[in-house]
């Protein structure tokens, strides 16, 4: 099956419920079932981001693929890297079903998941076996990044963070720190300057002991005020984290949501977070001076989405939510709109067009 054949079966999958056909997508990748973008890359997509050399700066965003299931099939599609997770020190069932609900007349989506994975042992074996693979293959890494969170009865954060990137720094690209999922109760506190600046000690101190150090994240929520991202700015750039992922889902909820499911607690992603996680990372890019490498992340949908985030600081870009509605074949056409939007305006490359949005306004 291609990618195209598999979008054009979207409808189908959308009788499901949610949490199945999202569970019939990773199965189906898992096994290669959906086949795989053949289409080369336009060059002026090739990036350097973290270290790391991008065929594109298109990447999957953690959520998807949980436990590592599907990574050889998630990059096929044609991503320029993927993030698995989040995946939690223990395996727990998260919160009770059903907690994934569908937006279609909003192209958004709801969750309140709660880090439901099979837990740390079960996901580094995948991931062992996928670069043992790899390896075998002399095919390349491929690019992956690993999304860490807390059980939901975690009683020491830091201590786990840090047990979980002693453990994962081998089998990582880069990782991430959650902290700000508003599913999981008492983590978005974890934002806050002071408990922020502790954890990324702990987490700084975990690192420097392993043979090898990949690039730190911390991925922050879209919701958070000026004083309060202002503040975690400073402490990011004090605890030289490698970088930030902006943004995570929203608990607000937009006067134009229509969906009947639109009252329902969690995280609320799609194109209804794309202004709001937008403007959040325009104000990150701001505060840091861009010193702080960004992957935006919110509402992602078309290359414009991408162009846009990129133009407002990110160096890189995911998506999740839109591939749910549109299927795999969107990965192909998002890159081919985005080069088009990159050449439209004279650039040569995404490095140079990253945080031009003000430059671009002047030249108008």
């Amino acid at each position: 099956m291609t990618p195209k054949l598999a979008s054009a079966l979207m409808p189908l999958a959308r009788l499901l419920d949610p949490e199945r056909a999202h569970d019939l997508a990773l199965w189906a990748l898992g096994r290669g079932l959906v086949g795989h973008d053949a289409a080369p890359d336009d060059p002026v997509l090739a990036t350097r981001f973290l270290g790391l050399s991008l065929a594109n700066p298109l990447g999957l965003a953690a959520g998807f693929d949980k436990n590592a299931v599907a990574i050889r099939g998630s990059l096929a599609l044609g991503f320029g890297f993927v993030e698995i997770g989040t995946v939690t020190p223990r395996a727990q069932d998260g919160n009770p079903r059903p907690r994934l609900f569908r937006l279609a007349e909003d192209g958004a989506a709801i969750n309140r998941n709660g880090f439901a994975n099979e837990g740390w042992l079960a996901v580094a074996e995948r991931l062992r076996t996928y670069r043992e693979e790899q390896a075998r293959n002399r095919a390349g890494r491929g690019v992956v990044g690993v999304n860490l969170g807390i059980n939901k009865d975690c009683t020491a954060p830091e201590a786990d963070y840090a047990m979980l990137l002693r453990a994962a720094a081998p089998l990582a690209d880069y990782l991430v720190l959650n902290v700000s999922s508003p599913n999981t109760p008492g983590l978005r506190d974890l934002q806050a300057g002071d408990r922020l600046s502790r954890l990324l000690d702990n987490a700084q101190s975990a690192l420097a002991a392993t043979e090898r150090r990949p690039p730190l994240l911390v991925k922050i929520a879209p919701d958070l005020d000026e004083a309060a991202l202002s503040a975690l700015v400073d402490v990011a750039l004090l605890k030289k984290v490698d970088g930030l992922i902006v943004s995570n889902t929203t608990i607000t909820r937009p006067d134009s949501l229509r969906g009947p499911a639109r009252a329902e607690a969690g995280g609320l992603s799609g194109a209804p977070l794309f202004a709001l996680s937008t403007e959040t990372l325009r104000r990150v890019h701001r505060l840091s001076g861009g010193r702080l490498p960004l992957i935006g992340v919110g509402g992602v949908a078309s290359g414009a989405d991408a162009y846009a985030k990129i133009l407002a600081g990110a160096s890189v870009v995911q998506l999740y939510t839109a591939l749910a509605f549109h299927g795999p074949a969107l990965v192909g056409r998002i890159k081919r709109e985005l080069a088009a939007c990159l050449r439209a305006d004279g650039f040569a490359s995404v490095a140079e067009a990253v945080g031009a949005e003000a430059r671009l306004r002047r030249a108008a």
